[in-house]
């Protein structure tokens, strides 16, 4: 087994499933599947372990669900799951697959099922189907709370302590329709925060509308941020609204702010002072209702001494600053920013990375990203194109690492005498097994049995070495008597039920 060892044995599992059955033989075979391709496990015993795991928010990215249990179902555990707005993917398990017991679970919530026992392959597709579900579910809410401009402060990726005290500004902001200034570099992410300033106020989902200050061309200005009339100016063959009538009743979200002209900024102080604005050609100033939201990336008391930023309009943009931190002011978050975005971008691009390798996440942390978050967001999605493995390794980051992928060949080590394999056979796994055990886990050609001839056998083996005394064969066997009657009845084994104690 250890000249078998994959190069990504020693990576951090990131998913962990939560098993829930009350067998505890059918919890430790599941577990060995998952942990073999990389999940993190935890188990739980019953219904009622299972609801204390997740609404202790223990790790549980996808739950294996045994539908018969004592005490507290599988049905309903699943439905106090959903009560109780815990969204994990759940797939059941059952050992009879009736439509009737499928229906009812995909009803409440499952979005997957198997019969036990299953293949491996059946467990780890079923797995790895409900991430991809989750991963979606989750791209779906984001992309609706984005275009619905319902972003909040809960929203916003990061724990460190210059972003909390981002969302502690950014939260009181919202309360109220006061000017808002973000500072701070470029592709920190001071769009981000406009729209958890608008998705936590009262104008939440009312209008959000971005403009991009420094990418408008001079003369076009003053038409797209106030409007104009038709035939207002030379080109002007129909009617146009403008920015802020776009916005009214929302937020105006005015980034770069600093790269206005200065003719601009004299209209846009008017129409903060006065809350009207003057389009082109217009014989009448129109009324609008928008919260102002600037952001820039540029010191503007400086331009104010140049002569390139009126000093009245920045007293009145700067009402509330909050100033955004770097990404290398915040290195600690860099791990929470990757995974979301190895989440989106699995969605977007179809792939199935399960996360970065820690030497990864080691070198990322550690790098400066000039370009902030915009910079590693760019670069996790090259990576995410490249990958070939589960995993995000150095060698997908090149411009940022200096390492170069390495040949196909050196990806996966060889089994000992068996050439380049990537998983070892059922024979060099159980090759140690005794021929005359009295379990079998090979039939005669070699090949492995099922688990439920396997679990059949072993069951009968208990049964004949406690001579029928079923209390003591299901404390041997480490499962409940309820448990041990069924299985008994669904393997139709002969037992002395009378005898039994």
């Amino acid at each position: 087994m250890a000249a078998c060892r994959f190069w990504w044995d020693d990576f951090k599992m990131t998913k962990t499933v939560l098993v829930v059955d009350d067998d505890p033989t059918q919890r430790r075979l599941i577990q060995a599947v998952l942990e073999r391709d990389g999940f993190a496990v935890a188990q739980a015993e019953s219904g009622d372990a299972a609801m204390n795991h997740l609404q202790a928010g223990k790790p549980a990215d996808v739950v294996l669900l045994d539908l018969q249990m004592p005490g507290l179902s599988g049905h309903d555990a699943l439905k106090e799951m959903r009560a109780r707005a815990l969204m994990q993917p759940v797939i059941v398990l059952t050992a009879s697959g009736g439509v009737d017991t499928v229906v009812k679970a995909m009803q409440a919530g499952a979005c997957d099922f198997f019969v036990k026992p299953a293949s491996p392959e059946r467990i780890i597709a079923s797995v790895r189907n409900a991430l991809s579900l989750g991963e979606l579910k989750g791209e779906v809410d984001r992309l609706k709370k984005h275009s619905g401009g319902k972003t909040t402060f809960a929203d916003l990726i990061g724990e460190s302590p210059h972003m909390r005290i981002v969302k502690r500004m950014g939260e009181r902001a919202a309360k109220s329709s006061i000017p808002v200034l973000i500072t701070g570099e470029s592709g920190v992410g001071k769009e981000v925060i406009a729209r958890a300033v608008h998705g936590s106020s009262e104008r939440a989902g009312k209008p959000f509308v971005a403009v991009n200050c420094g990418a408008i061309p001079e003369n076009l200005v003053e038409s797209i941020l106030f409007g104009h009339e038709k035939g207002s100016f030379t080109g002007a063959s129909d009617k146009h609204l403008g920015k802020f009538q776009e916005a009214n009743g929302g937020t105006l979200f005015l980034d770069e702010v600093g790269e206005l002209p200065l003719d601009v900024q004299v209209k846009l102080l008017r129409a903060l002072q006065e809350s009207e604005i003057d389009p082109i050609g217009a014989k009448r100033s129109v009324k609008v209702d928008v919260r102002i939201v600037s952001a820039t990336n540029r010191d503007l008391s400086d331009a104010i001494k140049e002569g390139r930023f009126r000093e009245d309009l920045y007293y009145r943009l700067n009402v509330f600053p909050i100033e955004a931190p770097s990404l290398r002011e915040r290195r600690e978050d860099i791990p929470a920013l990757v995974e979301a975005f190895i989440r989106r971008f699995n969605v977007e691009e179809g792939k199935r990375v399960v996360g970065a390798a820690p030497e990864t996440l080691a070198f990322l942390t550690a790098f400066d990203w000039p370009g902030n978050v915009r910079q590693l967001e760019n670069a996790v999605y090259r990576a995410i194109v490249l990958a070939d493995a589960p995993y995000l390794q150095p060698h997908d980051f090149p411009a940022i690492s200096g390492v170069k992928a390495p040949p196909m060949e050196d990806l996966v080590q060889p089994v000992a005498g068996q050439g380049p394999q990537a998983i070892p056979t059922a024979q060099q796994l159980l090759a140690e097994m005794p021929a005359d055990a009295p379990v079998r886990i090979l039939d005669g050609k070699g090949h492995l049995r099922t688990l439920e001839e396997i679990e059949r056998d072993l069951i009968q083996h208990a049964i004949e070495v406690y001579a029928g005394h079923m209390s003591e064969v299901a404390r041997r066997l480490g499962i409940g008597r309820s448990t041990l009657y069924r299985k008994v009845r669904e393997q139709g084994i002969d037992v002395d039920l009378k005898d039994a104690s």
